[in-house]
């Protein structure tokens, strides 16, 4: 049926171009006024032949390619993005940064919209509007079952070294109204440690004071602090959690020496908070992720996060991949985001980890 069309059109096409040389002989030099009128008509609204559909091409039509969203390409570029560094890269970068800025600033943030979390009274829940747990990884509270609005907390699994799924959770500072989610969490996930940088009160509210003195309930858990030990860079709690019958042991590690939106005068409280981290997981009463959180739980906690990791990539191979590091992070939570101006979270990111990395590298402390 379309062989038929097609030789059709052909010899249509044939006999109009035939009709229309005949005519072009035959007309007088000067055409007449309606003649005019009629040629401007088809000029304007198309001629015969210009309607006949050439079927013959179809089958070389080339297959429609997918559209990568900007999401695709921000995903593609996290996944896949790596600069490893030896020992002795590291410290030259760690004397001149401007070669990790400009790295680090290249890297896409992989921002939340409030419209990927359609969860109702989830706003009351978040100690900043702008600042979202990834879909994909955040975490959910199962005991309130179906109940998508009791199940929300502003919290996300972080992948550790060596891909290691959950091996950390980074969640922001409690609110008044999120200390029993935030218990309820650590209840959940069987955390044994949970590592706090963040002062209460930094010229305002980062943190409501979410432990008792002695002892506190907190909706069906009972918080009782069994020791305390004070050191001049940060404060160790030993703490029990008792939910019904059943009593378990977390420690709680106050590191209050790092300001917010400004980066510590050296590198070494950092590195020996991350040793003190090493030190308390060996004598672990269970095996759940460590909690970090900070007061928003991307800035101050994804550093403190991709210190550790790098610590355990260079004790392991000699080497760190800082690049990858902060990528990984954040495919898992928009970590280590800029706030305030650049040039103050360059310096503060920038020195932050490079600096304290360029320590760890001289294994003064690994």
């Amino acid at each position: 049926m379309v062989q038929a069309c097609l030789v059709c059109s052909r010899v249509h096409r044939g006999s109009l171009a035939a009709q229309a040389a005949a005519a072009d002989m035959d007309k007088p030099d000067k055409p007449s006024p309606s003649a005019k009128k009629h040629v401007r008509l088809q000029e304007r609204r198309g001629s015969n032949v210009s309607l006949v559909l050439d079927m013959s091409s179809l089958g070389n039509v080339e297959p429609i390619q997918p559209v990568c969203t900007p999401r695709d390409i921000t995903l593609k570029f996290l996944r896949t993005s790596s600069h490893v560094l030896r020992k002795q890269e590291l410290q030259q970068h760690a004397q001149s940064l401007a070669q990790l800025q400009e790295e680090f600033s290249k890297i896409p943030p992989n921002f939340v919209s409030p419209e990927e979390l359609e969860i109702p009274g989830r706003a009351f829940k978040d100690r900043y509007k702008t600042i979202l747990p990834n879909p994909e990884s955040r975490v959910c509270l199962r005991r309130a079952r179906n109940q998508e609005e009791e199940s929300y907390i502003n919290a996300n699994y972080i992948t550790g070294y060596a891909g290691r799924p959950r091996e950390y959770i980074a969640t922001q500072g409690p609110l008044l109204n999120t200390v029993t989610d935030f218990w309820e969490m650590v209840w959940q996930e069987e955390a044994p440690l949970i590592v706090m940088i963040t002062e209460l009160q930094e010229r305002k509210e980062k943190c409501v004071h979410y432990w008792p003195e002695k002892e506190g309930t907190y909706g069906p858990f009972t918080i009782r602090v069994q020791a305390v030990s004070e050191s001049v860079e940060y404060v160790v709690r030993e703490l029990s959690i008792q939910l019904e019958k059943e009593r378990r042991k977390v420690k709680h590690i106050l590191f209050p020496s790092w300001p917010d939106q400004q980066t510590p005068e050296s590198a070494k409280p950092l590195l020996h908070l991350v040793s003190k981290v090493e030190e308390t997981l060996q004598t672990a009463a269970s095996p759940g992720p460590i909690v970090v959180h900070c007061s928003a739980g991307i800035g101050r906690t994804g550093c403190f996060i991709a210190t550790r990791i790098g610590c355990q990539q260079l004790k392991d191979k000699g080497e760190v991949d800082i690049l990858g590091i902060v990528c990984r992070l954040r495919i898992d939570r928009w970590v280590l985001r800029a706030r305030g101006s650049l040039e103050a979270w360059e310096e503060g990111c920038g020195r932050d980890v490079a600096e304290t990395w360029g320590w760890a590298s001289q294994g003064d402390y690994f």
